[in-house]
């Protein structure tokens, strides 16, 4: 609708009245006549001529009685067709808007046109094709499909969205020319272009088929260059790409201009062919065309018929296209064919594009027709383009007299796949040759310096057997002094020999031999002598910069990396590779925590569960076995048979919660076991959770230094840490350079840990004799990736960014063809190929199977001996808390003779506190002892024996102290004690040791049952009564003390005698 708005307020501007009905308009208009069918209408428009009027219509004439006498039924039955239907409209070739304007809306949209017939073949498009391009472009906005033939220009080709091409298209032309390259196997050649419309899309025609017959035959080309020239000066990127084989795009003018400049820079000789397309050629007649004395004898063209005769004839042609589209229309269709716009302000048709236009445009590119005789079918492709053409190959020689002529030699045909659909005869070549030239400059030589390192050159030792290098060695190269070892990456020998030689590979080797390839040449690989990166001492360049700059190679290709300072001096290509300076580290085995069995929780879990749910737990229970009527209903005192206490409850707590397997006491109260069993689940839950995680914590771990980059205050300040760390790099390198420039006091520092190259750096890192090694970032990580035990990383950010670049010294000619195709191989990928190969590398699998196999160290399951040490130094601890208890605690609290409060506490403790449980205790097992063997019971009896003569003797030694009058309680009690005389204490230590299972434990030891005699049986004549009432009055009468010196000597000494004896016994039950 804009644009029929637009024509609205344009056409009454210009002064056309497009209202007026005429009976001829000015493009040779006829009024229709009235029918019974619906007229078909037709646009045509031809190049403007005063003289070829006749020829045209005789033309359309001809048309219409073709398509009548195939006689379709549908088509003719639906639609008339007559002479009169077609409008035809004869335009310049620049006209101006109005001009299109008015044959747009007073000739074909008055007349309703379907379609829209453009036929042009003028050389002079050159750049002038605006209002062509204008007019194609007005045509596919409304709708209106448009069959083309545009003979000279593809400017004109894409213009339409609705528009079939019937010409052969600058792709066709593209293919025939590269056909005749692949015929020749010229691989390389160079583009030129003028500023003819089109000449994008012929460089971007180019770069598709070149790209499609990689994929489809495997035939590589190589662009030298591409250049639009519309100077002479322009000519000077061609003469440097050292190229022989070139595709030309110009119209005729100014091709003259391009050749006459190419002749002064000497690209016309021998050796170098021009390819041209139909516009350089221009218009033939019967296979000849004339050519200009400005062209170099030898040249090639592709060309097809574009004379006002080849024109006329493609019009009946156009038609029988349009006539078989209309008819497939017509026949899966049932719509109108008249469209209905109109650029008269006001108009009711409403449409702004004619619908069915779209859908007639699919209908005719999808035609399938026969061609003329030997021709193919007539079909097209999806953006519009015929399917099938023919061109013809033409040659420029010399005729008759000195007059250059453009000769036909053969044709191309592109659906023939027989020899790449070419069809040739003899060629006259440049220099009037009856053989191709090599289509490649001569080769020319190149000495190229390098210093070796992984991964960008590689040296091993060639083959022992042949002297010569494999393919999976490199190429040779020339060693002029003898080679570290240390400093290659492969197992490299020192040769002394001046002119020795090894094989080099690697990175830099791969893309050097992807130049030569490329451009030509042949060179030698020469290490320098002085075997240094080249920085400036003193004003003075040394090492690969010092001999580059003296003109000793012609450049450099190695791990070069560009930096200002050497850049002043010498010529870099665009980077190849893009680098930093980095920081390699190794990884340690980490020791495992100490306290690694504490982490699965952490300091405020540990301190909830210990002293939260434990103690709140243990508590719970004793308290609740304490007030139940079944435990100990609320008592002071503990039965005998009841053996628990709190510290049980603890220690039953403490076993329930680690599962420990150790022998427990259980409560009989009801509420104390449901608690312990709500304790047990508890514990169930928190033992699994803290197995589950433990795991994780007592694994080996790797540990490694995590520097943030080269300003990481550990590295600008390695004094601050203890002891301080150890660092270095490769002297007189770009790292060097970069950190004496940047950090000159860590510069300083690391000049002690400096190494002479790269492999002793990262050996030192290895084996720990440096912390970190400071690199560039690329070798770093590719020596990383090349680690057979995976020790190596780099850590932190990369610094001083910067890129690898082949160097070459000031004014080399080679420079722009080298710096040229490093950036053609950064576009189109091989660079980034060339970098996954080589920069990219895995740790061995099998190293990492025989590392994981290894015993572990002790170092790594540390904290299970921290466990067990603290466990010895508690036991320790506790030992000492026993032995400070027994002989000085115990010793104020033993006068407490009867079980009470302290039993609640411990039984152990009770019982330590009343002499009397204990000798209970021992009676009950000696009594319930039970001999294995008879050699047992004769010692059983014998201790019995000896038991009641000690019995006797005590009540005599009481009797005694009776007489003495000693009432201290505790003399007494010591008597007692030592009544017990070492040969007793023997006997009993052989009655131990026949059954120690039995007598194994005090601890397991039960209170004997009421009723049951604890004793033995009393000696005869020992009068019980007599004993008990001295003994009683000896305690009614303790007040009265009396002093030790009235004692018995003889009962003292015995007194004293007998503790020690009674000690040694106490300690065996």
């Amino acid at each position: 609708m804009e644009i029929l708005y637009l024509l609205t307020i344009l056409v009454p501007i210009c002064g056309l009245d497009i209202s007026q009905q005429s009976t001829r308009g000015r493009g040779g208009r006829y009024e229709t006549k009235d029918s019974d069918n619906p007229d078909l209408n037709i646009g045509l428009i031809v190049p403007h001529s005063l003289f070829r009027e006749k020829q045209y219509r005789a033309a359309v004439r001809q048309a219409v009685d073709i398509i009548k006498q195939k006689k379709r039924p549908r088509f003719l039955k639906s639609y008339h067709l007559t002479e009169k239907s077609i409008h035809l409209s004869m335009m310049s070739v620049n006209p101006s808007p109005t001009v299109i304007l008015e044959i747009l809306c007073q000739t074909f949209l008055k007349n309703n046109v379907t379609s829209i017939i453009y036929m042009t073949n003028s050389e002079l498009f050159g750049r002038t094709t605006a209002a062509s391009q204008y007019f194609l472009q007005l045509a596919g906005y409304l709708g209106i499909p448009v069959i083309a033939w545009n003979a000279d220009n593809s400017g004109l080709q894409s213009q339409s969205r609705l528009r079939v091409q019937l010409a052969p298209s600058i792709e066709h032309q593209v293919s025939s020319m590269l056909s005749l390259l692949i015929r020749y196997n010229w691989q390389q050649f160079s583009v030129v272009t003028s500023d003819i419309a089109g000449h994008d899309d012929f460089i971007q025609a180019i770069r598709d088929t070149v790209a499609r017959m990689k994929e489809n035959i495997n035939f590589r080309f190589y662009i030298q260059t591409e250049v639009k020239v519309t100077e002479k000066v322009h000519m000077n990127e061609l003469l440097q790409a050292e190229t022989r084989i070139v595709l030309l795009y110009s119209t005729k003018d100014e091709a003259k201009n391009i050749m006459t400049w190419a002749a002064d820079l000497g690209l016309t000789g021998n050796n170098y062919v021009w390819i041209v397309t139909q516009s350089v050629i221009g218009e033939s007649v019967d296979g000849t065309a004339e050519g200009s004395p400005e062209y170099p004898i030898g040249m090639l063209g592709v060309s097809f018929p574009t004379s006002f005769q080849s024109l006329i004839e493609q019009i009946p042609l156009a038609l029988e296209v349009y006539a078989e589209g209309i008819e497939r229309f017509v026949k899966n269709v049932n719509s109108s064919l008249v469209p209905k716009l109109s650029c008269t302000e006001g108009a009711t048709s409403g449409e702004a594009s004619w619908t069915n236009g779209e859908v007639l445009y699919r209908y005719i590119k999808s035609i399938h027709m026969p061609g003329a005789q030997g021709l193919p079918d007539i079909q097209f492709l999806p953006d519009g383009s015929l399917l099938n053409v023919q061109l013809k190959i033409m040659n420029l020689r010399k005729s008759s007299g000195s007059q250059l002529m453009w000769e036909q030699i053969g044709v191309w045909k592109s659906w023939s796949k027989e020899s790449h659909g070419l069809e040739i005869k003899d060629i006259v070549w440049p220099g009037e040759s009856h053989v191709p030239p090599p289509g490649v400059p001569e080769k020319f030589h190149l000495t190229i310096g390098f210093l070796e390192e992984p991964p960008f050159v590689n040296i091993a030792p060639p083959d022992p057997i042949t002297g010569k290098c494999s393919v999976d060695r490199g190429v040779r190269c020339r060693m002029d002094h003898k080679i570290d070892t240390n400093s290659t990456h492969d197992d490299v020998r020192s040769i002394n020999s001046t002119d020795s030689f090894q094989c080099c590979s690697g990175f830099c080797i791969d893309l050097l031999a992807k130049f030569a390839e490329d451009l030509q040449f042949e060179f030698d690989l020469v290490r320098v002598k002085d075997p240094k990166w080249g920085t400036q001492v003193n004003g003075k360049w040394n090492g690969i910069m010092a001999e580059l700059i003296a003109k000793k190679f012609d450049m450099v290709m190695t791990s070069l990396k560009i930096n200002a300072e050497r850049e002043s001096v010498v010529d870099f290509t665009a980077p190849f590779l893009e680098s930093g300076t980095a920081i390699l580290v190794a990884k340690r085995t980490g020791i495992i925590s100490p306290t690694a069995f504490l982490e699965p929780f952490d300091a405020a879990s540990w301190l909830l569960i210990v002293f939260a749910a434990v103690q709140i737990s243990a508590f719970s229970i004793f308290l609740f076995e304490w007030l139940s009527p079944q435990g100990y209903d609320m008592k002071s005192s503990v039965d005998p048979d009841h053996k628990f206490s709190l510290c049980r409850t603890f220690w039953m707590v403490w076993a329930l919660l680690f599962q420990a397997p150790v022998q427990m006491d259980c409560p009989r109260a009801f509420t104390a076991r449901f608690m312990a069993s709500v304790w047990a689940l508890f514990a169930v839950v928190f033992l699994a959770i803290y197995t589950a995680n433990l795991a994780a914590f007592m694994i080996t771990r790797e540990e490694w230094d995590q520097f943030q980059g080269l300003d990481d205050p550990r590295l600008t300040n390695p004094q601050s840490m203890k002891p301080p760390l150890r660092f270095g790099t490769v002297p007189w390198t770009y790292t060097e350079n970069a950190l004496k420039r940047h950090f000159p006091n860590m510069h300083l520092y690391m000049k002690p840990y400096n190494k002479e190259n790269v492999h002793q750096g990262v050996e030192a890192v290895k084996k720990g004799d440096l912390d970190a090694f400071i690199y560039d970032g690329t070798v770093l990580d590719y020596i990383v990736g090349q680690d057979d035990e995976c020790r190596l990383l780099t850590v932190g950010s990369w610094y001083a960014m910067t890129g690898y670049g082949a160097a070459f010294h000031r004014n080399s000619k080679h420079f722009q063809i080298f710096n040229k195709k490093m950036m053609d191989y950064s576009e189109n990928g091989d660079l980034e190929r060339l970098r996954r190969f080589w920069l990219t590398g895995t740790c061995t699998p099998r190293k990492q199977e025989k590392r994981s196999s290894e015993p572990l160290a002790p170092e790594q399951f540390l904290s299970a001996f921290f466990l067990l040490l603290c466990g010895v130094c508690l036991a320790g601890g506790l030992c000492c808390v026993e032995y400070i208890y027994c002989n000085y605690v115990r010793q104020g609290i033993k006068k407490r003779d009867e079980p009470g409060c302290f039993a609640l506490l411990s039984l152990s403790f009770g019982k330590s506190l009343n002499f009397r449980g204990t000798v209970t205790e021992v009676t009950s097992v000696i009594k319930n002892h039970k001999c294995r063997d008879p050699m047992c019971d004769n010692q059983l009896m014998q201790a019995r024996i000896e038991l009641d003569k000690a019995r006797t003797h005590l009540y005599e030694l009481q009797a005694k102290i009776e007489e003495a009058k000693i009432g201290s309680l505790d003399v007494i009690k010591n008597d007692i004690y030592g009544g017990i005389n070492i040969q007793q204490r023997n006997h009993y230590n052989k009655i131990n040791s026949c059954n120690r299972t039995t007598m194994s434990s005090l601890d397991h030891l039960e209170t004997p049952e009421e009723g049951d005699e604890l004793t033995p049986k009393e000696p005869e004549g020992l009068d019980r009564a007599a004993i008990s009432t001295d003994l009683s009055g000896v305690s009614d009468s303790s007040g009265e003390e009396q002093d030790c010196s009235e004692r018995d000597e003889k009962s003292s000494d015995f007194i004293v005698f007998r503790e020690k004896d009674f000690a040694e016994i106490e300690t065996v039950l």
